[in-house]
């Protein structure tokens, strides 16, 4: 997808502002998430000890036209933890934290507790939809607060716990999945869903040129379309993963091929779907990906 950026010129303002607020508070621990998938997962292990903003959490907006404000600045200077994907897909926050001046704060971001290469990384910088990704740093997150506020640190290491169960669960139906399908097909809008697919055993056959010139906001070459609604009209995917965050008249086409040639499809999103937290957004995908293929 296209990085998630802020201008320069604003940043300058903000740092400005940031220079002249008051002291940050110092009671309880403050979270600060890029987005709501990684503010659920903090939530999710820091509990009710620790305070979660998240600066892109509506269902309904397109992650790509975030615009960060002043106040996101003033969140990050305050912040104890800050979660955040890396990669080049939040851009936007390492722009911010430039300004914050808070070297004190615990930055976490999810491609490096990946494991995954660079060039990994380049060609796909979606980690949450990796589970592995999502545990480790669950996992560290659970160390960072329980040394921040030992208090409670065994709450939060019960919380990880149970946290991993719960990915361990998901983690064994897309075993299954794989058992089943392995090698079956699948062609996606963009890469955003790519890692648990290939969990999953589905093999991608997605053009690159299709998927780079929709994740750029580029027009997709007329050759490479006629490409993707080939695969479609040959019979040669099983399923078609779209992004409904950023679906235009060219996604809108591929997903209206697909339906007339009889490949089942699913939507997939960026961001977390309205009243779900991370583990029941993934419990969903899972069972869309299964109900699609059966």
């Amino acid at each position: 997808m296209k990085r998630i950026v802020v201008p320069v010129i604003t940043v300058l303002a903000m740092t400005m502002l940031v220079s002249c607020a008051a002291t940050p508070a110092t009671h309880g621990v403050s979270i600060v998430a890029s987005t709501d998938v990684y503010g659920s997962i903090a939530t999710a292990i820091a509990g009710k000890h620790a305070t979660v903003t998240s600066f892109i959490d509506n269902p309904s907006q397109d992650p790509h036209e975030f615009e960060a404000s002043a106040r996101a600045q003033l969140d990050l200077t305050r912040a104890d933890v800050i979660l955040m994907n890396g990669g080049g897909y939040d851009d936007f926050m390492e722009a911010l934290l430039s300004g914050a001046h808070n070297g004190e704060a615990k930055v976490l971001r999810a491609v490096d507790f990946s494991g995954k290469s660079d060039t990994d990384i380049g060609a796909n910088e979606h980690v949450w939809y990796d589970l592995n990704t999502v545990r480790a740093l669950a996992d560290a997150l659970a160390e960072s607060l329980a040394t921040l506020d030992p208090a409670n640190a065994d709450n939060y290491r019960s919380n990880s716990e149970r946290f991993d169960a719960e990915l361990g669960g998901l983690q064994a139906r897309v075993h299954d999945l794989a058992a089943a399908h392995s090698g079956e097909t699948v062609l996606v809008t963009e890469p955003v869903p790519l890692y648990l697919l290939g969990d999953a055993g589905l093999t991608n056959l997605t053009p690159t040129a299709f998927s780079t010139a929709i994740e750029n906001g580029q027009g997709v070459p007329p050759a490479t379309m006629k490409d993707v609604l080939n695969l479609l009209a040959g019979g040669e995917v099983d399923l078609l993963a779209y992004n409904e965050q950023t679906e235009g008249p060219e996604t809108a086409q591929v997903v209206a091929a697909a339906k007339t040639h009889g490949v089942p499809v699913i939507a997939v999103t960026e961001t977390l779907p309205a009243g779900l937290d991370y583990l029941n957004w993934m419990s969903g995908n899972i069972r869309a990906i299964a109900g699609a293929l059966a």
